[in-house]
């Protein structure tokens, strides 16, 4: 993914949905796409939630993340008339704009009834959509007051009549013929400009037809099938017919292209070309075995051996489109970062396109890992936290985000459904992400690479507030952080107010003997946030203290005490009535990570993670932090 600076992203992101783009009718600007969209919906699970409008991201075109946890994007039952939609065709439109056309069809509810409707959504940005609805057994009563079945709408850009194509298979009442219309969208995109004209009439019908331009020809993909001499189907699959004109007329060509016509049913075949390459993809639907393959040409004529897209959702026929940077990052600020996302700190904050707070470093050979809870944009009343965020740098200067690696919902335990601040370690092979979720307690989850995904280890919690002794309210049991010693024990530490260490297992989900608690004097009176780290054979704690809160710290010879309190090294942040530190040796350098309410938007709520270099006295002191812009340099 291409590398830009904070600026001329924000100069992108506006112009990202404005700028016209060639993909609908001929090739994508290559220079400019660097991930895809696949729109979709559902056909099983949950009834409620099947046939509704979903949307997935990918860096490749091959390996897909589901949005909004794969929820639905848009509500079926707000857009159409029957309260369902199916197979939805996403377009970029040459004007800039948005298309998506979708079958009006709720099979839940009604079965597979009558469904003579389309619905029909336009959008400027991919996040906000205006929508309408065709009905053509109303609308045109004439010619299609029979209208039985209206299945796939699609959309194409027809760059000689410059007007934008809706084309669609119908079935009437007789239930005898499967013939593809098309109509020209009006300008609104809220209905057709007059009524529809056949397309295309394959021999034996079709249906899910998908129309793409290579070369000056015009390649429609279908669900085609071969019959006996008595009419009997003997064998379906993917098809396709040509033709040097939009409108036909158009040259079928028999063969089967997927590899398992006559095998497997496949249907809703769609085609896209992948950015940068002379490629294309053709993925099909198997429905009747919950599968969803494709095959790649590079002549939209010869097709490979099938491969398989790795996904974390189950989609019926759907369509991709390519997104830029800045659509791929719009997208995400909406719903949630499910693709790797990658940018260039402009200093503190170091991220600066979405709120993050409560940092922990973890450093494995020349790379920082950047665990950190994430705030909701600005403006928030309290603390809105549903996810924990992962970033990783070689230098402090380039950044990677990788796609959620755990979420609040995986901790089914925690009914306050709040994902605040963490910490993660290595051990024996594995990672253990220690998270705070304010009064339900302390849980921990698994991973077997960093960037997860994470599972809850127990299915309950580590610690509660009842492991918190000396401590009277209910948020006690927050913000978790983990030490391994040199002789491979590991402590973990916690506390609001009061601040508590005891020992973990081997196994790093089970506590080890007692819980204890750390006395700090009143001098600098711990509130919150511990961190310790080791130097020249002593203790350094870190935290939270007073409020708003400075970062102090204290010294001890022992892990668990007695520490000696030194100071203060950072004062109040900016913007903002917490902070929480994290401290780690970066290439032999000391960092000191912490957040504050930097951003124009930043608040108490809305914070956003910053850092510094940290030094150390002749006497083992650790000099005073003051905050930069500039923070720390690139290494």
């Amino acid at each position: 993914m291409k590398k830009r600076t904070l600026m001329a992203s924000l100069l992108l992101a506006f112009a990202a949905g404005h700028a016209p783009s060639a993909w609908a009718a001929g090739e994508p600007e290559k220079e400019d796409f660097e991930g895809y969209l696949f729109a979709y919906f559902e056909g099983g699970g949950e009834g409620k939630w099947q046939e509704h409008l979903r949307f997935a991201l990918s860096n490749d075109g091959v390996n897909w993340r589901a949005l909004n946890g794969n929820r639905p994007i848009v509500a079926s039952d707000t857009i159409s008339e029957s309260g369902g939609i199916r197979d939805p065709h996403i377009l970029r439109g040459e004007d800039g704009r948005f298309y998506i056309v979708a079958t009006d069809m709720n099979t839940v509810k009604n079965g597979w009834t009558e469904n003579p409707g389309i619905v029909l959504m336009s959008s400027d940005d991919l996040i906000h959509w205006k929508h309408s609805k065709i009905n053509l057994s109303k609308d045109y009563p004439k010619n299609f007051g029979d209208a039985y079945w209206v299945w796939a709408p699609q959309t194409i850009y027809d760059r000689k009549a410059k007007k934008y194509m809706i084309y669609f298979t119908l079935q009437r009442d007789d239930r005898k013929t499967l013939i593809s219309y098309y109509a020209y969208a009006n300008k609104d995109f809220t209905g057709f400009e007059s009524e529809p004209k056949r397309l295309f009439s394959a021999k034996y019908g079709s249906i899910d037809n998908d129309i793409i331009e290579k070369d000056g020809v015009f390649h429609l993909f279908y669900k085609g099938n071969t019959k006996d001499e008595n009419g009997k189907e003997v064998k379906n699959g993917i098809q396709q017919a040509v033709s040097k004109s939009l409108r036909g007329k158009w040259k079928e060509d028999f063969k089967y292209l997927d590899a398992y016509a006559g095998k497997t049913p496949v249907e809703g075949s769609s085609i896209f070309k992948l950015n940068g390459k002379d490629e294309y993809v053709l993925m099909y639907d198997m429905y009747t075995s919950g599968r969803y393959e494709y095959q790649t040409s590079t002549d939209l004529y010869h097709f490979s051996e099938p491969k398989v897209f790795t996904k974390d959702f189950f989609p019926r026929h759907g369509s991709v489109i390519s997104l830029t940077h800045d659509e791929l990052q719009r997208l995400q600020e909406k719903w949630g970062y499910v693709v790797r996302y990658e940018f260039e700190s402009q200093g503190n904050p170091i991220i600066r396109h979405l709120h993050t707070a409560d940092p922990a470093a973890l450093v494995k050979g020349d790379t920082l890992w950047l665990f950190a809870g994430h705030d909701l944009n600005g403006n928030q009343s309290g603390y809105v936290m549903k996810d924990w965020l992962l970033f990783s740098t070689t230098d402090m200067k380039h950044w990677t985000q990788h796609p959620v690696p755990l979420t609040i919902d995986e901790f089914k335990w925690a009914a306050s459904k709040q994902a605040y601040a963490g910490h993660a370690v290595e051990r024996n092979g594995k990672y253990y992400w220690y998270v705070s979720t304010n009064w339900c307690g302390i849980g921990v989850a698994v991973a077997d690479q960093i960037t997860g995904p994470y599972k809850d280890a127990l299915g309950k919690p580590l610690l509660t507030n009842k492991d918190c002794f000396d401590s009277k309210h209910s948020w006690a049991c927050i913000d978790p952080a983990v030490f391994i010693d040199d002789d491979g024990q590991a402590y973990l530490t916690w506390g609001n107010k009061e601040c508590y260490i005891v020992k973990l297992k081997e196994n790093m989900i089970e506590t080890e003997g007692e819980v204890k608690r750390i006395h700090i004097d009143e001098s600098h009176p711990f509130t919150e946030a511990p961190w310790i780290h080791k130097y020249n054979g002593k203790y350094y704690l870190t935290y939270a203290s007073e409020w708003p809160e400075k970062i102090a710290y204290a010294v001890a010879d022992r892990i668990e005490g007695p520490y000696e309190v030194k100071g203060v090294i950072s004062e109040i942040a900016g913007n903002s009535n917490t902070t929480h530190p994290a401290i780690v040796n970066f290439k032999g350098k000391w960092l000191f990570i912490s957040h504050n309410g930097g951003l124009p938007t930043g608040t108490s709520y809305s914070r956003s993670i910053v850092a510094e270099p940290l030094e150390y006295n002749a006497d083992g002191t650790i000099k005073n932090i003051p905050p930069t812009a500039e923070g720390v340099k690139p290494m």
